[in-house]
């Protein structure tokens, strides 16, 4: 699929999974701390650059370039994984003014800005991560992220020949003060436990690369050096993981999300089983579809509802395998040139990637 089909889909999946109800009515000016709030800015706050690069180099410009293009403003920020800095972004925002909030939550700080912003009458969209109180969710089908990397443990499983009820599993979840976090497990326990799986240690989550190093080479240790698959949340924590597979001589399925740069390459090498692809395009689209309806003035409904009742707008993931890099590549989210360097260009030689 080449980006334009990719922006169809986006464009597709928008107009599928949100529906204005009513009247549209021009956005009016509000009368917000020091009389500058105006419903022509769209405040976004982006969580951190560690968990994971679509934040800074995906989401930032995609949601610039369509809220701008609407002809209102964007004042995108990130708060570099400071909670404190979340707040003051926040706090700046406010003061200024803002027509929606659009939040990528970090570690709960999200609840205390939705709750200001709310009670300015300013609707909040919680982005990619759920947050208490907010208006709307925008994100990825987290469950079915979930169902689709426990799929690809239970695939690996038997493709290596091993009894997915008799296997040594070891659950790698993300940070639970990320909500999604939840709902990526809770998708994978119920496709491996139908499978049979249980698990044999499941330390806890955590979003880092070398945390999940740490807390995967003491679990190996406990084990005795077995493990038959790892289901880990993200292909950051899969990277951490399988630098102590190599350590220790291992390869054995892996799980994981986002089509990393790593991800992928782990991917081709065949340290990784596969990778759930979410496009950012596509949620960046369906995020600020629904801001800029706000700031019309129009008053959206979704197609689902989280567990509290607030409105769900879920875009599908897909699960990426070797065979199917070239997607990625093809849609405009990786480069052969980026992915396929060292000792992975071989295997993209082997596999027609370019």
């Amino acid at each position: 699929m080449k980006k334009s089909s990719l922006i169809s889909l986006a464009a597709l999946a928008g107009a599928s999974a949100l529906v204005l109800a009513g009247c549209s009515t021009p956005a009016t000016e509000g009368d917000g701390d020091g009389g500058k709030a105006t419903a022509t800015r769209a405040c976004v706050i982006l969580p951190d650059t560690e968990s994971s690069d679509r934040w800074e180099n995906g989401d930032r410009p995609a949601l610039q370039e369509a809220i701008t293009a609407a002809g209102f403003e964007a004042d995108i920020q990130n708060a570099k994984g400071d909670t404190n800095q979340f707040a003051t972004i926040a706090d700046q925002q406010l003061s200024k003014g803002c027509g929606v909030m659009l939040l990528v939550d970090y570690q709960g700080a999200g609840v205390a800005v939705t709750e200001k912003a709310k009670a300015e009458g300013i609707p909040v969209i919680a982005y990619d991560r759920p947050i208490a109180g907010a208006d709307y969710y925008v994100s990825f089908d987290n469950v079915k992220v979930g169902e689709l990397e426990g799929q690809s443990v239970v695939d690996g499983l038997k493709a290596a020949g091993k009894d997915p009820a008799t296997a040594t599993v070891v659950y790698m979840g993300g940070d639970p003060s990320d909500g999604n976090a939840k709902m990526f497990h809770d998708g994978a326990v119920s496709v491996m436990e139908a499978a049979g799986i249980k698990p044999a240690a499941e330390p806890a989550g955590v979003w880092d690369t070398e945390k999940s190093a740490t807390n995967f080479e003491q679990v190996l240790t406990s084990l005795g050096g077995k493990v038959d698959a790892v289901w880990s949340a993200n292909d950051a924590n899969a990277a951490g993981i399988i630098s102590i597979l190599d350590k220790n001589g291992l390869t054995v399925p892996v799980s994981g999300q986002d089509a990393s740069v790593a991800g992928l390459q782990n991917v081709i090498l065949g340290k990784q089983t596969a990778t759930v692809y979410k496009p950012f395009q596509l949620e960046a689209k369906a995020a600020s579809d629904l801001a800029i309806a706000l700031l019309n003035g129009d008053k959206p409904t979704a197609d689902k509802t989280l567990d509290d009742g607030t409105p769900y707008i879920a875009v599908t993931p897909v699960l990426v395998g070797a065979a199917d890099v070239q997607k990625v590549i093809d849609d405009g989210n990786a480069s052969a040139s980026e992915l396929c360097t060292g000792d992975v260009a071989a295997k993209c030689a082997e596999l027609g990637i370019k």
